[in-house]
Formats: structure tokens, sequence, C-alpha cells
């Protein structure tokens, strides 16, 4: 907890906004989505799903692939907590829905299901929309997968498994304009499920990874992340790390307040 409270006073103190950034592109992007109100309908469409797990009843017994929890020390969770507490935040869900539109987002790789507040947040954002989404964890999935089905999101590809696996395989001969890291939270992982999906990308792809001040492991994934050389742009919005490969780009990175 100190070192997210660390990391969180600095960010503040070299965080700027979208006046501080002078290329025109990022300037259009933080004008005119990260900083846009959301309307109406995306708020109930968020909050609509969030609702519902938070009033649920269910326990799920979860099998935990990652860096594991700092809040849970059971592997039976309650489904109101697990959307509680690992749950995406509102205003991250808000504009997770608003960059699928603002990007025109065809295909999207996510990684890391969970209840699938995010995955809705995805696959309700357009209409005409790919979505791949993995979980390590079968019964978590399947209770995602239930969940969405009855709202009518059934074109979404469900992969449950281990990411190692998983990821190679949904990124082989395919292409992503869009993809959620919100997995598996080592530095390790990380970086390897990076440079597997640097496979799938094109050069007005985007890659968003949650977390990225969530440990000195996360942060180290982070600079390396931003140093890598097909990485043109960079944006530290503390809870994500939102990651350009525009060739017509020069290297930069800015860390914008939110």
């Amino acid at each position: 907890m100190f070192f997210i409270q660390k990391e969180y006073f600095q960010y503040l103190s070299h965080s700027t906004n979208q006046h501080g950034v002078h290329s025109p592109f990022l300037f259009k992007f933080i004008t005119n989505c990260v900083y846009l109100k959301p309307s109406k309908e995306q708020e109930y469409k968020f909050n609509e799903y969030k609702r519902e797990l938070l009033q649920s009843k269910d326990v799920l017994e979860v099998e935990d692939f990652g860096a594991g929890s700092k809040v849970f020390k059971s592997n039976n969770r309650k489904v109101s907590q697990i959307a509680k507490v690992a749950g995406i935040k509102t205003k991250y869900g808000m504009l997770l829905m608003r960059m699928m539109s603002y990007f025109n987002v065809q295909n999207c790789l996510e990684i890391g299901t969970s209840l699938g507040m995010a995955s809705n947040c995805l696959y309700r954002s357009l209409e005409d929309f790919e979505l791949t989404t993995l979980e390590g964890c079968k019964n978590t999935l399947e209770y995602a997968q239930r969940n969405m089905e009855e709202k009518g999101n059934a074109n979404v590809n469900f992969v449950a498994g281990n990411f190692d696996t998983t990821i190679k395989n949904v990124c082989k001969n395919k292409i992503y304009d869009f993809v959620f890291f919100d997995g598996n939270h080592t530095k390790k992982a990380t970086l390897d499920y990076f440079r597997v999906c640097l496979t799938s990308k094109h050069n007005d792809s985007v890659f968003v990874f949650d977390d990225i001040h969530w440990s000195k492991e996360m942060k180290e994934a982070w600079m390396e992340i931003k140093d890598h050389p097909e990485v043109t742009v960079t944006m530290d919005l503390f809870q994500w790390g939102i990651v350009f490969f525009r060739k017509e780009q020069r290297k930069e990175h800015f860390t914008i307040r939110y």
C-alpha cells in the first residue's frame, strides 16, 4: 500500500493536462476522448451490469494464476466483493467505452476477463465489433459468459486457460486494433504477453496496461515497455499505461492527470 501511495504522489507532481502536450494527435485524443464526459447511455450500460454484480449473493471458487490478491485470503470469493475490490473503476470503464468508439475498434483482445465488467464495456461500445477475452479461471469465465450472453452479448469469444498458452493461440495469424492487459500482474508475465501481442499489432493499434503502479514489478515492466523500440508514444494515467505504435510520431512519454 505504501508503494502505491508513494507512486501516486510522484504521479501528481509530474502530471499535466492536454495543454502540456504538443502532439496534435495526442492533444485531440486527450481533449475529445480522455476528458470527454460520458454520455447517459454509457453510464447506464456500465452501472446496470456493475449493480447486478454488487448485489449478487453468488460465491465462486477462484483459481488464481497470477500475482495473487492483496485483499482476498481465500479462493472462495463472493462475486459482490470481487466486483467491489477488483472490478474496473467507473471512470476507467467509461474511458474504455469512449476509446472503443474514438478509435473505431473492430478487433479487440482482453487479457483477464474476471467477472466481465471491462468486457461488457468493450463489447457494448460498438455494434460491429469482435472481442476475444481470456481468463485463467474456468469458473470465473463461465460466470462472466453466462451473464453477458443473457444480455445478448453472444458474439464474444471466451477463452479459458493459462495465459502462457492461450495468448499465443489467439495471436497466431491475427491482428488486433486494441489490446487490454488486465491479467497476470507480474513483471515477467506482463512483458511476455506484451511481446507476443506485438506480433498482432498494426501501426494504429492501441495497447492498454492496467495497474502499472500496482507494485515495483509492474512499474519495472511499464518502464521496459516504454523503452521498447517499436513503441513510439506512451501515456501514464496512473491506473493505466496507454501505448501507441504510430511510426509518424516521435518517441515521447506523457504523464496525464486523470
